[in-house]
Formats: C-alpha cells, sequence, structure tokens
C-alpha cells in the first residue's frame, strides 16, 4: 500500500471583537505546515487548489481561542486542536514577554520570549 496524501485544513475561532482575522496564530500554523511541505500558500476562505491550505476563521462569543489543524485522506483524519478556556494564558505570556523585554531593542516574535530562536 502507498502512502496517501494528507490535506492540511486549519480553523482557527475567536471572540466577535477580534478584528484579525485570520488570527496570527492561523497564519503561523499555515507557515510552519508551508515549511515542510509543498503547500505553496493559504487563503482564509475554503480552497480547491491542492497546494493551499484553507483558513477557516469563525467569531463567535464567547470565544478566548480555539485553533485546529486537520490533515484529511482518503483514509483517515488527524486533528490538533488547541483552545484557550480563558484569556488567563494570554495575560500571563504579555506579562512574560514585557519583563523579557526589557533594555533589549529591536523587533522580537514570542519565539524569542521562550528561546525557541537562536540568539541575534
Amino acid at each position: 500500500m502507498r502512502d496517501q496524501p494528507y490535506s492540511p485544513e486549519i480553523e482557527e475561532i475567536h471572540h466577535t471583537s477580534k478584528k484579525d482575522s485570520p488570527s496570527g496564530t492561523a497564519i503561523s500554523l499555515a507557515e510552519q505546515i508551508m515549511a515542510t511541505t509543498s503547500f505553496k500558500g493559504w487563503t482564509n476562505d475554503t480552497s480547491d487548489q491542492d497546494n493551499i491550505i484553507p483558513i477557516l476563521s469563525k467569531r463567535i462569543d464567547p470565544a478566548p481561542g480555539t485553533h485546529t489543524v486537520t490533515y484529511n485522506s482518503e483514509i483517515d483524519t488527524i486533528s490538533i486542536n488547541h483552545t484557550a478556556h480563558t484569556r488567563k494564558g494570554f495575560a500571563l505570556g504579555s506579562i512574560i514577554a514585557a519583563e523579557w523585554i526589557v533594555n533589549k531593542h529591536g523587533v522580537f516574535t514570542m519565539k524569542d520570549v521562550l528561546g525557541l530562536t537562536t540568539p541575534r
């Protein structure tokens, strides 16, 4: 039996006051998939193109944040899901980032704050 190709899809759900769509996290997830596969881009909609990752954005109250990455093939579906139940984790991340950035200059991401990148 040969390997079956998987088609990724990202769904993100946030509160109705969230302005950006798709979320930065959803875009980051799509970019990480593109970095390790033959997918060439993403769209904030469904897509019938084989090399484009669809990101489905929903705005529903109350919803602090849910991201689901789904890989579909002819034989099965694999889903990875993260749901924030409150905004406490986002607030804590902001405090950690604010403390980390003291006396630093430049543009940084949470990967820098968490030590997931090489020092600049």
